[in-house]
């Protein structure tokens, strides 16, 4: 089963989307914000799977804060953005950081928890495929290795 941490620092917010995500058959967990977050993320084991994570909390850098902390402690992690103001500037620094995607709370004719979901599937595929690469990858090496011997 796959986890997910959901970070926002809105009650409601944040326990609909997790409510959402369970009801799709993820594992969610919470944060109210990037400290918490923080602690969550170092101290998980194993690593989740894709973080959720609202763009300004404590700051406006909050969520490129939980981020930088997801990626540092697992780079499969997948970390979706959610933002309520949204702006090129801030999605390109996510994007730089690494964040597999950024989207935005509020689209005319949306539904963000239908998207959340899609987002989130599509994020946990790109995660199973990095990690079958590296093992494919580690398995190649092992054995060019062991033939050099």
């Amino acid at each position: 089963m796959y986890r997910i941490l959901v970070v926002d620092d809105e009650d409601a917010v944040r326990t609909a989307v997790r409510r959402r995500i369970e009801r799709e058959g993820f594992e969610a967990d919470e944060a109210e914000n990037e400290s918490q977050a923080e602690k969550k993320i170092n101290s998980a084991e194993p690593p989740y799977d894709v973080v959720v994570t609202d763009m300004v909390m404590d700051s406006e850098a909050s969520g490129a804060t939980v981020l930088k902390a997801a990626v540092s402690r697992d780079i499969f992690t997948e970390v979706i953005v959610l933002t309520a103001y949204g702006n090129v500037a801030n999605a390109v620094e996510c994007m730089k950081l690494g964040a597999f995607d950024y989207v935005e709370k509020n689209i005319p004719g949306v539904d963000v928890y239908d998207l959340l979901v899609l987002k989130i599937e599509q994020a946990v595929q790109r995660r199973r495929s990095s990690i079958g690469t590296m093992r494919r990858a580690d398995r190649i090496l092992k054995s060019i290795s062991e033939d050099d011997d």
